[in-house]
C-alpha cells in the first residue's frame, strides 16, 4: 500500500510540476511573439504629392532599459528620405542619414511606445514599389531592421483649370449679324487637351458661319485640340438676328469637357447680353 501511495504521490507531483511549467512558459512565449518594432500605414497606393501616415510601435523585450529609444523608418528599394518629406510627427522627429527617426526617451523592460509620422510623397519620388522598414534603435542597444508594408508610388493625376470668357460685337453698322468670340484660358498647372466649348444661343439668333465651330439647333460647339499651361485659345462664330428679334438677349458659353480634370468649375461659364432695337440695330 505504501508503495502505491508513493507512486500516486509522485504522479500528482509530476502533474502539478507540469502545470506550473505551462503557466510559467506561456507568458514568455506570448512576449516572444511581440515584435520589437511594427508599422501600419494609412494607405499603400499613393501618388506623387499625396500625404499619408505611418504609425510605428516599438517594444522592449529585454530585461534592461533601452535609453534614448527611437522608432526608425527606412525604405528598402530607395531611401525613405528620397521618397517622402516629413510633414509632422506626434513627438520630436527628423531625418538621420537615409532614415526618419522619432525620440520617445528611455524605454523600460516590457514597455512599448507608439509614434505617428505624417509624410508627403515627393514630386520627384521614384515610381514603383517601396517596402517600408522599421527598427527600434536606442543609445545603448539596437534591434533588427524589419520589413513592413509595401507602398506603390504612382504618377500624380494632372489638372488644368480652364476658364471661359465670352465677347460679342455686331459685324458692322446696320447689320443683323453678331460675332461671338469664346476665349478659353488655361491656368494650369498642366496642359489642357481635348477642350470642347459650347455656346447656347437665345431664341431669335441663328448660327451663320464659323471656321472652328459647328452648330446643332441653337447649340454651338467649338473644339480646341490643346492649350498649354499659361496660354489661351479663341474660337469665333457669327450669328444672324431674325427680323422679329427685339429687346435684350443673352448668350452663354461654357467649357463642356477637357483633359485632365478641371480643378475649378467656378470659372467654366460666361455670358454676354446684347440688345436689338430692330434686327438691323444691334448693340453689345
Amino acid at each position: 500500500m505504501n508503495l502505491r501511495r508513493r507512486r500516486r504521490s509522485i504522479a500528482i507531483v509530476s502533474m502539478v510540476a507540469a502545470a506550473v511549467a505551462m503557466v510559467l512558459v506561456t507568458p514568455g512565449a506570448a512576449l516572444a511573439d511581440t515584435p520589437t518594432s511594427a508599422i501600419t500605414v494609412s494607405q499603400t497606393a499613393l501618388q506623387r504629392g499625396a500625404t499619408f501616415t505611418v504609425t510605428e510601435t516599438i517594444y522592449n523585450p529585454e530585461n534592461f532599459t533601452v535609453t534614448g529609444a527611437k522608432p526608425a523608418l527606412y525604405g528598402k528599394e530607395a531611401a525613405i528620405t528620397d521618397v517622402a518629406d516629413i510633414v509632422s510627427c506626434t513627438v520630436a522627429c527628423g531625418a538621420l542619414g537615409s532614415s526618419y527617426r522619432a525620440v520617445v526617451g528611455d524605454l523600460a523592460p516590457l514597455q512599448s511606445a507608439t509614434v505617428t509620422f505624417t509624410l508627403k510623397v515627393k514630386d520627384t519620388a521614384p515610381l514603383g514599389t517601396l517596402t517600408l522598414q522599421d527598427q527600434f534603435v536606442g543609445d545603448n542597444y539596437a534591434f533588427d531592421i524589419l520589413d513592413g508594408a509595401a507602398l506603390t508610388i504612382g504618377q500624380a493625376a494632372g489638372s488644368a483649370d480652364v476658364s471661359v470668357a465670352l465677347a460679342a460685337s455686331p459685324a458692322g453698322v446696320l447689320t443683323s449679324q453678331i460675332t461671338y468670340t469664346i476665349t478659353a484660358a488655361n491656368h494650369g498647372p498642366d496642359a489642357a487637351t481635348g477642350v470642347k466649348l459650347q455656346a447656347n444661343l437665345p431664341s431669335g439668333l441663328v448660327f451663320s458661319k464659323s471656321s472652328s465651330c459647328t452648330a446643332s439647333g441653337r447649340t454651338v460647339t467649338c473644339a480646341v485640340a490643346s492649350i498649354p499651361s499659361g496660354s489661351s485659345a479663341n474660337a469665333s462664330f457669327t450669328v444672324t438676328a431674325g427680323l422679329l428679334t427685339i429687346g435684350t438677349f443673352t448668350t452663354t458659353a461654357q467649357r463642356q469637357q477637357s483633359s485632365p480634370a478641371d480643378s475649378n468649375a467656378v470659372n467654366d461659364k460666361a455670358s454676354r447680353s446684347c440688345s436689338a432695337i430692330t434686327s438691323l440695330l444691334l448693340h453689345c
